[in-house]
């Protein structure tokens, strides 16, 4: 059950499905991952509503690659 306050905004699994700014704003860690997938775009209008696959296919990035870095590092963010 979440703490007073706490939001559970995405899953701990981060998917192919979910937004990247839900994603960014639950994860603030991630932004380095996709600026490193050369999805430097984060604050333009369509990463408020883009998935993660659209975004990764736009931006010609392999998906399963970018799933798993951005995975690793919310396991990571210690």
């Amino acid at each position: 059950m979440p703490r007073e306050g706490q939001k559970n905004i995405v899953p701990l699994q981060i998917t192919k499905d979910l937004s990247i700014m839900e994603v960014l704003q639950a994860y603030p860690q991630v932004r380095q991952v996709f600026h490193r997938y050369g999805m430097s775009c984060l604050e333009c209008m369509g990463a408020m509503n883009e998935t993660i696959a659209s975004g990764a296919r736009s931006h010609g990035v392999d998906l399963e690659d970018l799933l798993k870095d951005l995975n690793e590092a919310i396991r990571n963010r210690g």
